[in-house]
């Protein structure tokens, strides 16, 4: 049925097109924005209620979107619903549901499942639907291949299936949507060549790979190549603080190589959606073959060692002016995952504000783009964000720095707190009251 792909291809090169985004959060709405821009008709599927109001009303929920472009976009024509019914409606659905981890570190396909079934009813002859979580190689095949041929619908034929990974760099002003290239696998030579007219509208460079599998295992290379090299050089960093060697200037120094050297920084531990969980993927999905990524493993096993780190070189701090971490007050600044962002998913700033509260510490947040702490599935704290004076500062037994966002007054946090655990290596010159970590 040469003819359908020829209608659903034009439909996208004419803007035609009525473009479907299933999960409204850090993925979805950059990529809702990008499509109402350039003159598409955009409707999100959400199935939370007040994220749905909030959008319609013209609210944005994420820092980093202003709700002056949310406002924007609905009097151009977009819209919000809970309504799976208009899936329909839309030409092409593109899936930007969270793929977290069980308690068992296994890859939780709930949402995509779940997601995926909601949608099968309203499924019709000329959609392209799109995966864009990140998931281990052969979901799209496995999971959604099934469910969308269950009504008749013939995949390469009637209705067209692709793996698209996101690419999102929350916080960083050199990459937008447009301009980040975009990564794409069909699972027929036809739905190859309908995704990449969906997707060539909206961004500057597709890269088309042979199949959804390498769609699939592209984006999780990407992510561990990365937590493989911060979990190398969080190592090192223990290693180097052992012989007194500051690691952040080895770093520097090192990265004066103009090749085969890409600078990683320490940290206290891995956060966001993406770096701590789809390591785990691969593992996951290895073991059906039989084999075991201990390279991965390993990296893993050091990076979620890090907040443990973090706690030990604190209550070594507190031990050294006489004190015990139990009943101390600690002040933990900066709770989100990463510098200048209010993404708070996966954080280890939050697992070490749990370790100090186990150890009887008396434990309290700075974080300008967090106010207050927020409702989360597996962590419970009812606080909000402290005022970083003078006087608040000197106030506690110690500062353990977590995320160096740009906003914090770093001159005044030096001169007011009485001891401060420095995971980030902001604090250059070494200072009796700081800490390395």
């Amino acid at each position: 049925m040469p003819q359908q792909k020829l209608a659903s291809v034009n439909k996208f090169k004419t803007r035609e097109a009525l473009i479907g985004i299933v999960g409204l959060g850090y993925v979805g709405l950059p990529l809702m924005l990008r499509y109402n821009a350039i003159g598409f008709r955009v409707l999100g599927i959400d199935i939370d209620e007040s994220k749905v109001s909030k959008l319609n009303a013209g609210q944005s929920y994420i820092e980093h979107i202003p709700a002056d472009k949310i406002a924007a976009a609905s009097q151009s024509g977009f819209e919000a619903t809970t309504d799976f019914r208009r899936v329909s409606e839309c030409d092409a659905l593109i899936l930007c549901v969270p793929t977290p981890l069980n308690k068992y570190r296994e890859p939780d396909m709930s949402f995509v499942i779940d997601t995926t079934d909601a949608l099968k009813p309203y499924l019709r002859a000329g959609q392209v639907v799109s995966l864009e979580s990140t998931t281990y190689p052969g979901t799209t095949e496995e999971e959604l291949l099934p469910r969308v041929q269950e009504g008749g619908l013939v995949v390469g034929e009637s209705i067209f299936l692709v793996y698209s990974p996101e690419r999102e760099d929350p916080g960083n002003p050199n990459f937008e949507t447009r301009t980040i290239p975009k990564v794409i696998g069909g699972h027929t030579p036809a739905c190859l060549e309908v995704g990449i007219a969906l997707y060539e509208q909206a961004i500057d460079q597709v890269v088309s790979v042979s199949s959804t599998k390498a769609a699939e295992m592209t984006k999780l290379l990407e992510n561990i190549h990365r937590a493989v090299n911060i979990g190398l050089v969080n190592e090192m960093k223990i290693v180097a603080d052992r012989m007194g060697i500051d690691i952040f200037e080895v770093v520097d120094a090192a990265a004066t190589k103009p090749f085969g050297f890409t600078a990683y920084y320490p940290g206290p531990g891995l956060g966001g959606h993406c770096i701590p969980i789809d390591p785990f993927y691969l593992t996951w999905k290895a073991r059906e073959y039989g084999l075991h990524t201990r390279f991965i493993e390993l990296s893993g096993e050091v990076n979620q060692a890090m907040p443990e780190y973090v706690l030990s070189k604190l209550m070594d701090g507190l031990n050294d002016s006489g004190k015990a971490l139990k009943g101390s007050k600690v002040l933990v600044l900066g709770i989100a995952y990463k510098k200048n962002v209010d993404d708070m998913r996966e954080s280890p700033s939050v697992e070490i504000m749990e370790l100090i509260e186990a150890k009887g510490g008396i434990v309290a947040y700075s974080d300008p783009h967090v106010p207050v702490f927020p409702k989360m599935r597996e962590h419970h704290f009812e606080l909000s964000s402290e005022a970083l004076t003078a006087d608040n500062l000197a106030s506690f037994d110690a500062v353990v720095l977590a995320t160096d966002h740009d906003k914090f007054d770093y001159e005044l946090i030096k001169q007011h707190a009485k001891l401060i655990v420095d995971s980030r290596g902001k604090y250059r010159a070494p200072a009796p009251h700081i800490i390395k970590a």
